[in-house]
């Protein structure tokens, strides 16, 4: 038996597919782990009333260590619409099981790599003089996990101790006429003590893998507290690693300069929002969410996911067209994570060396749109990416 238990969690729609495709790479590459399914997603709150069950809870307080796939999510009124009739009125709301996992681990700090890989015919090519270069793309997105707008304190009608609460700030004299009906409020929610974590986790991040510079994404020109907040504790976390440039950009400015000059970012944190948000731009440059992996760390407790989402439309789709790679390098994270940095990093060396060769291709990487008639275009399946990549261990 093997000394090491990972905690599976295939989620929803295709995650189902691509979760049990990382685990035949990690095989084939010599991996030794113990794996114990849990229960996570959609289905589960139809049926239960709670996407994160707690017996799925309980492998996680015991092994620590997770893989997951993806999750479904809807809105709020939809989520009511399809919870088990017998399960209504009974005071259910529906959250995020992977935000409430993030928030009971306190898995606070997100990494996400967007790190381009040569010969992806994805990836960002820019226009100089009569032709066309193709940057070399190596940031990573540190993302605060569990606090900003994603903290879910939230209400539509807000309560009136709220709302009384609220109108001490004079600001909100412009909503004082608004109905508690039309009124809807999130909070948007930053602790120092998250921001010292996130921070220092970015510059140890930078210092030991090589790279020059951090850059605080945030907004403190017009969110002058919660940005503001993130801003100074970066400052003060930046002079304990004097050879690594603290660089601070707005949101929307970063947003247009990643599109420019990408290779000039190294390492990038922000608060959750725009960690989110920022994650997903520089994954666009590296050939979309087929190739973004994610890991979720805490004290003791880490989960590592592809960063896409649960692509329902095609779970069904037999034999499968989706794309595992974002699966495949967030097991690779978990390797990382678990002293197996060699085993990690020679997947990654085959991964890079089918994308190199060109031969075996996904749907996505040939600008398919996606449906069954991909293959007749030359596309791949799911399971000949995987076979071909083990081809290159």
């Amino acid at each position: 038996m093997a000394s090491l238990t990972v905690v599976t969690m295939p989620g929803d729609g295709i995650g189902k597919t691509v979760l049990p495709e990382s685990l035949r790479l990690l095989d084939a590459a010599g991996f030794k782990a113990d794996y114990v399914h849990a229960d996570i997603g959609w289905d589960f709150w139809c049926k239960e009333g709670n996407a994160l069950p707690e017996r799925t809870v309980a492998l996680l307080e015991k092994h620590r260590l997770g893989l997951f796939g993806a999750i479904t999510s809807k809105p709020k009124g939809d989520a009511l619409k399809e919870l088990d009739p017998a399960l209504r009125d009974k005071g259910y709301v529906y959250f995020s099981p992977i935000v409430a996992m993030r928030q009971r681990f306190n898995l606070d700090v997100c990494i996400r790599p967007c790190i381009a890989f040569p010969g992806n015919p994805l990836n960002f090519i820019r226009r100089e003089g009569d032709g066309f270069v193709e940057p070399r793309v190596n940031a990573v997105i540190f993302r605060q996990n569990t606090e900003g707008m994603y903290a879910g304190v939230e209400w539509t009608d807000p309560p009136e101790a709220v709302r009384g609460a609220l109108q001490s700030h004079p600001k909100m004299k412009f909503f004082s006429s608004v109905e508690g009906k039309d009124l809807a409020i999130s909070c948007r929610i930053v602790t120092r003590g998250a921001c010292q974590r996130i921070a220092r986790a970015a510059f140890e991040y930078a210092k030991t893998f090589g790279y020059r510079s951090v850059t605080v994404c945030e907004k403190p020109n017009v969110l002058r507290e919660t940005s503001g907040m993130m801003e100074s504790v970066a400052k003060e976390v930046s002079a304990d690693y004097p050879g690594i440039a603290l660089w601070s950009t707005n949101i929307d400015a970063q947003m247009m300069w990643l599109t420019k000059n990408p290779e000039d970012y190294g390492v990038v944190v922000a608060t959750n929002l725009f960690g989110d948000v920022i994650s997903d731009a520089f994954a666009g440059l590296v050939g979309g969410l087929g190739f973004a992996c994610s890991a979720n760390t805490g004290k003791d407790c880490a989960v590592f996911e592809p960063t896409h989402g649960s692509a329902p439309k095609y779970q069904e789709l037999n034999p499968s067209i989706v794309n595992p790679i974002a699966m495949h390098l967030s097991a690779c994270m978990m390797l990382d994570h678990i002293g197996e940095r060699g085993m990690a990093d020679r997947i990654r060396g085959a991964i890079g060396a089918v994308i190199q060769e060109g031969k075996v291709r996904t749907y996505d990487m040939m600008r398919l749109t996606g449906g069954p008639k991909v293959f007749e275009k030359g596309a791949c399946t799911t399971q000949q990416m995987t076979d071909a990549i083990i081809k290159k261990l």
